[in-house]
């Protein structure tokens, strides 16, 4: 099993290029910038993509007949 470098969840930049600040979401360890900590606090619809299975609260689930 190879262990990947950490890096931004939004901009993958590694530790060697910016701060990371870690997080766990569903038993899995994650990582974020400063810069897009407020992506996560302000807007975190914008992950979605990003962390599988994440559903903002208050966001509406698409249905896939839509």
């Amino acid at each position: 099993m190879t262990v990947s470098e950490p890096k931004c969840l939004y901009c993958d930049q590694t530790s060697q290029q910016i701060p990371l600040i870690s997080l766990r979401y569903q038993d899995r360890e994650y990582w974020i910038c400063p810069e897009h900590l407020p992506v996560m606090i302000h807007k975190p619809e914008q992950l979605v993509d990003k962390l599988p299975g994440f559903t903002p609260s208050g966001t509406p689930v698409q249905s896939q007949h839509e």
